[in-house]
């Protein structure tokens, strides 16, 4: 069976649709021309903002004219991200999926069900003829993924709903009402390259085969970090061989944990018997600490042609020592919410290169003072070797209002229909509500979706049962909204 024969087939049909179209953060003209086209050609109000949301309002189905009206959000870009042996154009190729058992995929790259399963299901109700709804506000936000730009410049003049649905949660039996905020850390120092010592070798280290993953949803499962493990590898080897940096190239996006790293080493060559008998014990160690939760971890070391340039000792020294240091990871549990990720960060980016080092971190908190605190423990790590530092994109998180009116009514709905509570709480991802709630203070907001698992990575999937589950749950939610006041 095709992914656009899935039921329901006015989601899937969508979702295949927008999945032929490249959609990359900061890339979206495509993406945003596909859904104006999409709007006008229902006949309904249709508009992009100066930023390049694009607003789509519908009318209320006939006897729903007196209910409150809903803003339905979703966000157009998805991350693009694939394994390295996998030969694909995000700028050009539309997604490649499949279906395995209960589960729709992508072959070797990121699905896009973040968050184009809440995009399929918003369009799926601006085309229904049949489905009863109050007046929608149809937000399509651009940029979620690398800064949230959208959100943040969107223009709240357009709106006039006081209830928010945000589709972007990824278990179909929570509701999310509070989520975390977040700021950017990027580095970057400079440092002479001289020539790599005569009568040396070189060789490649690459670490692979990591989960990787969301950097917020999933940074408290203790998944390997493709940037920490390698620099582990260089400091270790650095005591017993005279090894020279010449590049070093790990991470891939600002908000994925690390999946892949690489580094170039030159060592002279009476030293190779020496870093080989540390390589082979020293990984063993590393296979042994991750061996259940990262059973695919491969570290490997190849020969490769030796390079003209490297970093100095002195520098690599500062370097491993800064990465080394730096905190990665679960920064505070929160004291408030059981099981919930209070403050991360995530090493996503390092990269040496032509006489330049940089990184590129995200930090994120649900409290403001342990944002602060984790981006000023990160940024001080790198001041003490002397780089240039850059804090920028940040958002605030999203307060948690148990009061709220839409989710006692979700709550009262999700036991009608499933005969069980759902689970109420806060997440650790960043949630475009926190900016939304300030653009529109006192809006009624909640999120919730289907099941998505490995978001961010190659290995995301969305569960096709699921996606049946959350398209009953929301028409009926739809058809239950309160009248207005």
């Amino acid at each position: 069976m095709e992914v656009n024969n899935l039921a329901p087939q006015e989601l899937w049909n969508n979702f295949s649709q927008l999945n032929s179209i490249p959609r990359a953060s900061k890339k979206e003209e495509q993406v945003i021309a596909f859904m104006l086209d999409f709007g006008h050609g229902l006949g309904l109000e249709t508009k992009k903002d100066p930023i390049g949301n694009v607003v789509i309002k519908k009318p209320a189905t006939k006897g729903m004219e007196n209910r409150k009206t809903v803003v339905l959000q979703s966000h157009l870009d998805m991350v693009h991200q694939k394994n390295g042996d996998t030969d694909f154009d995000f700028d050009r190729q539309g997604i490649d999926m499949f279906i395995e058992g209960d589960w729709v995929k992508a072959k070797g790259t990121t699905l896009g069900a973040d968050n184009g399963i809440g995009v399929a299901a918003i369009m799926g109700l601006l085309a229904s003829t049949t489905i009863e709804h109050p007046a929608l506000e149809a937000m399509f936000t651009i940029d979620e993924e690398t800064g949230m730009t959208g959100a943040m410049q969107l223009d709240p003049a357009n709106f006039t709903g006081s209830i928010l649905l945000n589709l972007d949660t990824e278990e179909d039996d929570e509701l999310t009402i509070g989520c975390a905020g977040g700021i950017d850390t990027n580095t970057s120092y400079t440092y002479p390259e001289q020539p790599v010592t005569t009568d040396s070798v070189a060789y490649e280290i690459a670490v692979k085969g990591l989960t990787g993953g969301h950097s917020g949803m999933d940074i408290h499962k203790g998944r390997g970090n493709a940037n920490k493990l390698i620099n582990r590898v260089l400091y270790g080897a650095l005591k017993s061989v005279a090894i020279e940096l010449c590049s070093l190239d790990g991470g891939s996006l600002r908000n994925a944990i690390p999946r892949e790293a690489k580094a170039t080493i030159a060592l002279p060559v009476e030293q190779q018997a020496s870093l080989l008998s540390f390589f082979d014990t020293f990984t063993a160690v590393l296979k042994e600490e991750y061996q259940t939760i990262e059973p695919s971890l491969s570290i490997t070391l190849t020969e490769v042609a030796l390079p003209a340039k490297m970093m100095g000792k002195a520098d690599l020294v500062k370097i491993l020592n800064a990465i080394y240091t730096l905190p990665n990871g679960v920064f505070r549990m929160s004291p408030d919410i059981d099981n919930l990720v209070e403050a991360s960060t995530n090493l996503a980016r390092v990269v040496v290169k032509a006489g330049e080092f940089t990184t590129q971190s995200l930090q994120r908190s649900s409290v403001e003072s342990t944002k602060d605190d984790v981006a000023n423990a990160v940024a001080a790590a790198f001041a003490n070797i002397g780089c240039s530092i850059v804090q920028q994109g940040d958002y605030p998180g999203w307060k948690p209002n148990p009061d709220s009116d839409i989710l006692r009514l979700m709550v009262k709905l999700y036991q009608e229909n499933f005969d069980k509570e759902p689970h109420v709480n806060a997440c650790h991802a960043g949630l475009e509500c926190g900016i939304l709630g300030a653009h529109f203070p006192g809006m009624d907001m909640i999120s919730f979706g289907p099941t998505i698992h490995g978001a961010h990575s190659p290995d995301e999937r969305v569960q096709i049962s699921s996606v049946q589950k959350f398209w009953r749950y929301l028409l009926s939610v739809l058809k239950e909204i309160p009248v207005k006041d």
